[in-house]
């Protein structure tokens, strides 16, 4: 063979190494060892979709899932409360408890509203009156009243005297007596109402000043066994009791249940031609554990035989306006310069305490 054949065979045998040497890798992978786990990894791009997805329930039964309407909120209906009810001065055992009464919110001086005028349109004195919160005692429906304000005179307090009286409950055969003390020096006062019964006593007892509105209580305390006692802050404008039931608002011209009787007597001294029958006067007043608006609607003038004599005297009623409610009457002579002449309180099962002026005797200023 000639030279030019060996050079080309030469040539042939080198481009096929280089050809076989360029298909094997650089670097061949270990093989694992025997016993040591080998993991794979993958990653899975999911598609997005604007549909919505069925619910489970659904694509078993092959249905498209339901969406559900968003549900309204259940609007609240308003509640009525019922009214409180209260107790009045005494009662024929001398151990009825008061109940809790609600309060009410802070409005004009007590009003005066003659009822001849039913259909007439409520001032907005008379609907601030009759607004009491948290919550609102019920007042019955009835004509609307027209609005009439009441004014005080000083010259209309009755002088400081001690009033007697004989009383009768139908649960005791015999007769108790009680006495009123009434005490004031023109800028103060103090009421002491106490009747007695085999050895024990129920005493209450009402002090405060005289301002331009009337008796202005500033502490209302009942004693059977136990003392309770209301105060009046005048300035926070609220009542604290010492049963520690809840403050309430303390309304202007406000009385506690004893007071309320000498303020009665000065504003039908101080008008007398303002309170012609059916006329209902509204006045909060505060036990020794809560507060009520007491409502009093004046009757006529009535001639009463009493153990101490004959005296004229308005009458005044304060009906019952829940079940349990007592029943209150007071005649108001003009011959007591309007003190009671008479106090009647009769229970919602019929017991009553009558109370009737024996005798009046002087008594000094507080």
């Amino acid at each position: 063979m000639t030279l030019k054949t060996w050079l080309s065979l030469g040539l042939l045998v080198l481009l096929v190494h280089l050809v076989l040497l360029q298909k094997i890798p650089l670097k061949l992978p270990a093989s694992p060892q025997e016993g040591s786990p080998s993991f794979a990894t993958r990653t899975v791009v999911l598609a997005t979709s604007s549909k919505p997805v069925p619910s489970k329930a659904a694509a078993i039964q092959g249905k498209p899932a339901r969406r559900t309407a968003p549900q309204s909120k259940p609007i609240p209906q308003p509640v009525t409360a019922p009214a409180p009810s209260g107790l009045a001065d005494i009662s024929s055992t001398m151990a009825a408890a008061d109940t809790t009464a609600r309060a009410a919110e802070p409005t004009a001086e007590p009003i005066a509203s003659p009822a001849s005028a039913p259909g007439s349109a409520p001032t907005p004195a008379a609907e601030q009156a009759l607004a009491i919160a948290k919550p609102a005692p019920v007042i019955e429906a009835g004509p609307v009243l027209q609005v009439q304000k009441v004014t005080f005179r000083a010259d209309g307090l009755p002088g400081s005297v001690k009033l007697a009286y004989r009383v009768d409950a139908n649960k005791f055969p015999f007769t108790l007596r009680s006495a009123l003390i009434w005490q004031h020096d023109g800028s103060s006062y103090q009421a002491h109402l106490s009747i007695h019964a085999f050895g024990q006593s129920r005493v209450q007892t009402s002090r405060g000043t005289i301002d331009q509105l009337g008796l202005a209580p500033e502490r209302f305390s009942d004693k059977y066994r136990s003392e309770l006692a209301a105060h009046f802050n005048r300035a926070q404008g609220m009542v604290s009791f010492s049963a520690n039931t809840p403050s309430i608002p303390l309304q202007t011209g406000a009385q506690d249940r004893l007071s309320v009787l000498a303020q009665l007597a000065s504003l039908v001294a101080s008008a007398p031609q303002g309170f012609s029958p059916g006329t209902t006067l509204q006045v909060q007043t505060i036990g020794p554990r809560s507060a009520d608006i007491w409502l009093f609607t004046f009757g006529n003038m009535e001639t009463l035989e009493l153990p101490g004599g004959t005296q004229q005297a308005l009458k005044l009623v304060r009906q019952p306006r829940q079940t349990y409610d007592q029943k209150l009457e007071v005649w108001l002579a003009p011959g007591l310069a309007y003190l009671p002449a008479r106090i009647r309180i009769t229970e919602a099962n019929g017991d009553y305490v009558d109370q009737k002026w024996e005798a009046s005797e002087a008594a000094v200023g507080p």
